[in-house]
């Protein structure tokens, strides 16, 4: 809503605008005043509306015309001054003034101001006046309303300002068509979503409680009990079936599904609901179906704020957004109030009807439910649920935000005081701080899957989230995302597996920003002698040797074929100190526990080969090498942390002999090597130290 509004006043000479300006600065009738009274601001705290309100004066002669269409174009509201006692001000209203602002390309609020009332002869009736004034407003949309006042007596002066400002702050002709007597659709699908958000248990009904949330949001006060009764027998008089029964299971809150339903008190229908805010609006009272709206995010426009579908959330470098304890526990409550079946899984028609009040389910080109994990019918489980909202919340939080807003999120004050969309994500800590500690603590965990075409890639997908094998083959040509949750060490990860295609493919891993992954899987096809040179190819063309890495072969139940390459993938491995290639076949279903040892991989980057763990400090200083990290844990290590370890090994042992023996190549782990010349072995210590050791 704008914090300032600008009135300007205009009409033919003579008919009192500078009079009616001058009365309500001095709050009394001054017989003599200037021509054109200068500009005149009102601090916000004066005003009921509590906005800084310009008053502007103008002049219909001739010589003033140019600053007159100025100050049209400037205005938010233009008064319109008639005076009672002059009818032929009255008749240049429709005939020249309103036909002049659209020349002028102005479409702002416009009231009709009759002054003078003090000389009118005798009382007129409001059905008179909406009989002279109804013509107008039926031709001229803009026009809101009109108001007779007496600048002299003075009657309704305050009321021109107030109308002037309501007409600003909150229009009638974006809610209600003065023509047809009815909302605008706009209007109708706005307020329907809003009565849809504050019917929590979702049975057509707001119950006294509903009513009371929905009376706190919007005007910070609690619902009186008079108050109700008297919006219940209002209803009751107007709107057939404005009013149902509250269903509630028990008397309680429908804690067994074999409870038996028995009515209760009555609520507030849709039907009933919009019948109020029809009533508001055509009694003037428009400000308080605007006060829903805006409480509810919606602009001036009935879309939606852009503020309130993205807050502001920042994400640093290398970290990533997960839902915080909140955001599962609203995501979860969502899916059990919209399992009308309670059978523990969403169908096509309950999915339906809660993404009702959203544009609809996000995922529609994604493949979903395919991407999660549903049951034999298709329906997705709330296991499911949570697991796409997590996959959703790290790919793109933003939409996260935004569907928290369309399903309402804190739509309702059970939190004391409401709690922002963004309460309900959390950011991790940078990914490679934690790789340098030896720990992953994120919940939700990325992993790219690459390989050659036909590798089996989709298949491994698939299985991961409980499809079937498909025996055709169908090439990718689009980023395929699939999620579900591992259990390791005792606690639950939601492990996310990303594949690209060739299409997409060369532009993610070329590009440093999009490596913020938490792991690399290779998969190559043990039967294709050609498969794994696709890998190697790709390691040599792209930076990824700070990654955790793990090597997967497909296909294990067809004959095993020697790969056209200058090492085995299992001596290639060896060589990077990885894990061999994990053997599986996703056809008979021996996955060899994979998803596991990729979701291992990623959580405990530095493990030995035998997957025992060393200390922290032990792996990443002395050995250096066991690890998930290709070529060794201290691929991961900046130069600074490089110096660091062979000043600390150099103070363990205590004396200058180690510092030589360090950068001769002797380790105390393994078996004694040749010593070599000091001049043989340094220049390899010192390409440690810079990180520029090839393996």
């Amino acid at each position: 809503m704008r914090r300032d509004v600008r009135i300007l006043f205009v009409g033919d000479e003579g008919v009192g605008k500078s009079t009616i300006i001058t009365t309500l600065i001095k709050e009394s009738y001054v017989p003599n005043v200037q021509h054109i009274v200068p500009e005149v601001t009102i601090p916000p705290e004066v005003t009921p509306e509590n906005v800084t309100t310009y008053i502007v004066d103008s002049s219909a002669s001739t010589q003033h015309r140019q600053h007159l269409e100025t100050e049209i174009k400037k205005a938010h509201v233009i008064c319109v001054v008639y005076a009672i006692d002059n009818p032929n001000s009255f008749d240049r209203v429709p005939a020249y003034w309103l036909p002049h602002f659209r020349s002028l390309g102005v479409n702002v609020p416009v009231i009709l101001v009759g002054n003078k009332i003090d000389l009118r002869g005798g009382e007129v009736t409001n059905e008179a006046l909406e009989a002279e004034i109804g013509p107008i407003m039926n031709e001229f949309k803009e026009v809101e309303t009109c108001i007779e006042c007496s600048a002299k007596t003075p009657v309704n002066v305050p009321e021109v300002i107030y109308f002037a400002q309501k007409a600003v702050l909150h229009p009638t002709a974006p809610l209600y068509d003065s023509r047809e007597h009815c909302l605008k659709p706009d209007c109708l699908a706005a307020l329907k979503r809003i009565f849809n958000l504050c019917d929590v248990n979702k049975d057509g009904v707001l119950s006294a409680a509903e009513l009371n949330d929905f009376q706190r949001k919007c005007f910070d006060t609690p619902l009186q009990l008079q108050e109700l009764e008297g919006i219940k027998d209002t209803v009751r008089t107007n709107v057939e079936g404005g009013l149902g029964h509250v269903v509630t299971r028990g008397g309680s809150s429908a804690s067994s599904p074999a409870e038996a339903p028995t009515p209760s008190d009555e609520g507030l229908t849709e039907a009933g609901f919009i019948y109020l805010h029809t009533m508001f609006i055509q009694r003037a009272r428009v400000e308080t179906t605007w006060t829903v709206l805006r409480k509810f995010g919606y602009a001036e426009d009935l879309k939606l704020r852009e503020e309130f579908l993205e807050p502001k959330f920042d994400v640093t470098y290398d970290c990533s957004v997960e839902l915080s304890h909140v955001g599962y526990q609203f995501l979860t409550e969502l899916f059990e109030v919209y399992d009308k079946d309670q059978d523990g899984a969403l169908k096509q028609e309950e999915l339906d009807d809660l993404f009702s009040t959203s544009p609809g389910c996000p995922w529609v080109d994604q493949g979903f439910p395919d991407t999660t994990i549903s049951n034999d019918a298709g329906a997705v489980t709330l296991q499911g649920w949570l697991a796409q909202w997590s996959m959703t919340t790290l790919l793109s939080h933003r939409t996260t935000l935004q569907y928290l807003a369309y399903l309402g999120f804190s739509s309702t004050p059970s939190s004391s005081p409401p709690l922002p969309t963004t309460a309900a994500l959390k950011l991790t800590k940078p990914r490679h701080s934690e790789r340098r500690r030896g720990k992953v603590t994120r919940n939700v965990l990325l992993g790219y899957v690459c390989g050659a075409a036909g590798s089996g890639k989709t298949s491994l997908l698939r299985a991961f989230v409980g499809k079937s094998w498909k025996a055709e083959y169908e090439p990718t040509n689009k980023i395929v995302n699939v999620v579900n949750s591992v259990e390791i060490g005792g606690s639950e990860k939601y492990l996310v597996l990303q594949e690209f295609g060739s299409k997409y493919e060369s532009e993610t891993l070329r590009n440093s920003k999009k490596l913020e992954v938490d792991v690399m899987i290779y998969v190559y096809d043990s039967s294709d002698t050609n498969s794994f040179s696709y890998i190697s190819n790709l390691r040599q063309q792209y930076s990824l040797d700070h990654i955790p890495s793990i090597f997967v072969a497909t296909k294990s139940d067809l004959d095993l074929a020697q790969q056209r390459h200058e090492v085995q993938p299992d001596v290639y491995c060896r060589r990077l100190l990885l894990q061999v290639p994990v053997a599986l076949s996703v056809k008979t279903g021996e996955l060899a526990d994979v998803f596991h040892e990729i979701c291992s991989v990623a959580v405990n980057p530095y493990v030995l080969c035998d997957g025992s763990r060393l200390s922290e400090w032990l792996t990443l200083n002395i050995v250096g090498r066991l690890s998930a990290i290709p070529g060794g844990a201290d691929r991961s290590l900046t130069v600074a942390h490089r110096v660091k370890t062979a000043l600390t090994f150099t103070a363990l042992l205590g004396s200058t002999t180690a510092m030589v023996m360090y950068f001769a190549g002797i380790r105390t782990i393994g078996p004694w090597r040749p010593f070599g010349t000091l001049f043989q072995w340094f220049p390899s210590r010192l390409a440690w130290i810079t990180g520029r050791r090839e393996l």
